[in-house]
């Protein structure tokens, strides 16, 4: 096992070290239903899914049933055959976990040392193999290694594929089923001339599948090719129809040339919307499109006076950069949140910003304090029995505060977007600390482990919420006495990129720790 120390003095270096070669930026002045139990059905019982990233479209990450009690570990598995360690670091971003109608458990596996992905089917009860998939897809060039994220659409798995393809599997829940491949730019073009189009174009976001059945990622394009391709947004249809927009088109910059790595497009409330955050690998935007036709809406200055995200205290351009997961989320009453990196950097500790929107990305709201790698999940007021505040609900955030900058007391927090406090680093307005909980195990390097998540799992039938430590533990935050009423031991401890909490159809949490998927329940 590697130590966990590490990270402390090598992660934030790490990221000053992207920074720096991106060189100086312009500094600018100026909901799938969810269901607590399994549903009777001709075939048995149906659960609730989880579809992707963060559970669902909106990005949520609501469970779909009450968790389990962390009684034992019910079984694991490799999400990496051959990892690669760096500075007994695990530089590396793992796709999420997501689970079928009838619970069985679809992971993503990194195969190769440096590329290669399969997908593997487990059962949720005792982990034991169903399928294995077999994929073609290829990493773009990259720093940290991005995840690969494949989705689910009630029970069809779309899992990306080489040239910027997706495949389709029915029946996913099942040991046979039927697969097929899709191109956003037409598979007969593909077909014409596959080796130029697997050399140059790249799925480079997790999937993410609306209610219709409709799929929208972001790709990028690193050389030549028949169509002339840039990179950009693209959605393939319900009955297989590619479109797509490039980036320069749908933020009217030039300069900007595909969806950031790792971010999962959101969806609004009503699906009429897809969010996805453009990027050049430093500063980028934050653009509503129609969802049907990839037309830019919201901002609506957006193609007449684009203007990239803004770090909210200094007013330069915030980083966008892609070692972040960080994917928009929408919360219940449309407001848009997305995670960027402070410039100049590390004035906030290398924490950067959780920015908040409202729907149409025109209204600037109180950012939270922490955002450059995480994804805001969403807690119904109700979890909370203390809160008295007017929001109808709060946000579950990571808080750390690396030790390379900050003093190493790294937290995970609940914050209230409706209400505002001083934060004591910037001194800068921010969302309100409803709660917060530091971590757990002390690090000889100063202050205490990370909290090495991008999305929290969120509970409200047990109060709770799943967050997976550096320290190799799980922990449940009770939100209504305030502590880690329980506790997994996973594994001794590992540095490492940032991994998502889930919790099963069944109520089993799944959480990823030195490469290694866990199930923990009763």
């Amino acid at each position: 096992m590697q130590s966990p120390t590490s990270r402390r003095s090598f992660y934030p270096f790490r990221v000053m070290a992207a920074i720096a070669a991106l060189g100086a930026l312009p500094f600018s002045v100026a909901g799938h239903a969810q269901t607590a139990a399994p549903k009777p059905g001709a075939n048995g019982p149906f659960f609730p899914m989880w579809h992707g990233f963060a559970r669902n479209a909106q990005h949520s990450a609501e469970a779909p049933a009450a968790s389990q009690p962390f009684s034992r570990i019910k079984w694991q598995t490799p999400v990496d055959l051959n990892p690669q360690y760096s500075y007994s670091e695990l530089l590396i971003h793992y796709g999420s976990p997501i689970t079928t109608e009838n619970d069985t458990v679809i992971v993503p596996v990194k195969t190769g040392a440096t590329d290669g992905f399969q997908i593997e089917a487990h059962s949720n009860t005792d982990g034991s193999l169903l399928y294995t998939l077999a994929t073609d897809y290829s990493l773009p060039p990259h720093n940290w290694t991005p995840s690969y994220g494949p989705s689910l659409h009630y029970d069809d798995l779309y899992y990306p594929g080489a040239g910027g393809t997706v495949y389709r599997r029915t029946r996913a829940s099942a040991a046979k089923g039927t697969v097929t491949q899709y191109a956003f730019y037409g598979m007969s073009n593909y077909q014409a001339n596959p080796s130029a189009y697997n050399s140059s174009v790249y799925v480079c976001t997790p999937i993410t599948v609306d209610r219709a059945g409709n799929l929208y990622f972001g790709f990028v394009v690193t050389g030549s090719n028949p169509l002339n391709l840039t990179g950009g947004l693209a959605r393939i249809s319900s009955t297989g129809v590619g479109s797509y927009v490039t980036a320069a088109a749908a933020t009217g910059d030039s300069g900007v040339d595909h969806v950031q790595y790792n971010s999962a497009p959101a969806l609004s409330q009503d699906e009429s919307i897809v969010y996805a955050a453009f990027t050049n690998g430093g500063y980028g935007y934050l653009v509503g499109l129609n969802s049907s036709t990839l037309a830019t809406v919201y901002p609506s200055t957006q193609l007449t006076n684009p203007v990239p995200l803004e770090d909210p205290l200094t007013g330069y351009d915030s980083y966008v950069i892609d070692d972040s997961t960080a994917s928009p989320s929408v919360g219940p009453d449309g407001d848009v949140y997305f995670g960027v990196l402070e410039n100049p950097f590390p004035y906030n500790h290398d924490r950067g910003w959780l920015l908040h929107f409202d729907k149409t990305l025109s209204t600037k709201k109180t950012p939270g304090a922490f955002g450059w790698d995480y994804t805001a999940a969403f807690v119904p007021k109700t979890a909370d029995p203390s809160y008295k505040g007017k929001s109808r609900y709060l946000i579950a955030c990571k808080y750390n505060n690396y030790i390379g900058f900050g003093d190493g007391m790294d937290k995970i927090a609940i914050l209230d977007p409706k209400a505002t406090m001083t934060d004591p680093i910037t001194g800068g307005t921010i969302m309100n600390e409803v709660m917060t909980m530091l971590g757990q195990t002390a690090n000889p390097a100063g202050g205490v482990d990370e909290w090495c998540i991008n999305s929290m799992a969120v509970d409200p039938f047990t109060k709770s919420v799943l967050a997976n430590s550096e320290d190799g533990k799980l922990y449940r935050w009770d939100l209504t006495t305030n502590t880690f009423s329980e506790v997994m031991t996973l594994t001794s401890g590992l540095g490492e990129a940032y991994t998502p909490t889930v919790v099963g159809g069944d109520g089993t949490v799944y959480a990823i720790n030195n490469a290694i998927l866990f199930a923990i329940g009763k």
